[in-house]
Parts: structure tokens; C-alpha cells; sequence
């Protein structure tokens, strides 16, 4: 039993980093400078400096995130922004089918589909946006709100019905 929940533990932590190592790779062979990486929400646990890095541990350890210029990617072709916001969702994939039948493979899946989904900050989302603007030729309130609202229920919807099948 404890070794299952180590396991778990460990393949749930390990899965959130090498997402972000996906975009963070992604954003270096864009040109794209990285100003922060972190594990976790909530109050900064310990910090350090790597390479104009600021890599923090933070107190809840239910995330992980890369803090891009966001001015340098938005300067980017679409394509790059677009391979920049989905590496994280690739390298996921990536895992998962080199992975196949394990429980690091089931949460690679499970962090690729959720990241695919256009909720408020997740990669599916950012995506959603850049399109949406391209398409426009500016950021349009009432297209952004709309993604936004449709992205909660869509992502509302996913949620309950993986939880009335659970």
C-alpha cells in the first residue's frame, strides 16, 4: 500500500515537472526567455537562481508552471507560439505511449487531455487565445470572454461526467 502511494506521488510529480520541461525546451529553441519555473501554488518554500531562472518550490505541491516573457512569444510566428503552449501536452503524450500500461502513463494521458481542454490558464486555452487573436488581428473582449465561459463548461462537463463514471 505505501509503496503504491509513493508510486503515485512520484509519478504525479514527475509528470507536472517534464510537462514543464516541454515547454520550457520548447520556449529556449524559440528564442523565448524563461523568467521563472516553479512546483507547486501558494506561498514560495525556498527559491534559486539558475541560468536568469528564478526556480521556486512552492508549499502546495498540486502544479507546476513556466513563466515566459510573454512580450518575446507574442512576437513569435503562430506556429512557434502555438509549438511553445502545446509542448507541455507533446511531451505528456510523448510519456504516455512510451510508457503504456503503467500508472505514469495513465497520469501523462490524464495531464495531455486535461491540458487539451480550453479552461482559464491551461495550455488548451493560451492556445485558443493566440488563434483567436491572430484570426482578429486583436484581442475582441467578447471572443476572449466567450472562450473563457465555454472553456469552464466544457471543462465543468468533462468533470462531472468523469466523476459520474468513476
Amino acid at each position: 500500500m505505501t509503496i503504491s502511494i509513493v508510486n503515485a506521488v512520484v509519478s504525479f510529480v514527475a509528470a507536472l515537472v517534464l510537462h514543464e520541461v516541454g515547454h520550457y525546451v520548447a520556449a529556449r529553441l524559440c528564442g523565448v526567455p524563461i523568467k521563472q519555473a516553479g512546483f507547486g501554488w501558494g506561498p514560495k518554500l525556498f527559491g534559486v537562481r539558475v541560468s536568469d531562472v528564478d526556480c521556486q518550490l512552492r508549499m502546495l505541491p498540486v502544479g507546476a508552471y513556466i513563466q515566459m516573457d510573454m512580450v518575446a512569444l507574442q512576437t513569435r510566428p503562430l506556429l512557434q507560439q502555438l509549438f511553445v503552449l502545446g509542448a507541455g501536452i507533446g511531451m505528456n503524450l510523448t510519456l504516455c505511449i512510451l510508457t503504456w500500461g503503467s500508472l505514469f502513463g495513465a497520469l501523462n494521458l490524464a495531464l495531455a487531455i486535461g491540458n487539451i481542454v480550453p479552461f482559464y490558464q491551461l495550455d488548451g486555452w493560451k492556445s485558443g487565445m493566440v488563434i483567436c487573436r491572430r484570426m482578429f488581428g486583436r484581442p475582441s473582449p467578447l471572443v476572449e470572454w466567450v472562450l473563457t465561459l465555454g472553456g469552464g463548461a466544457i471543462a465543468l462537463a468533462v468533470f462531472v461526467r468523469a466523476f459520474l463514471n468513476f
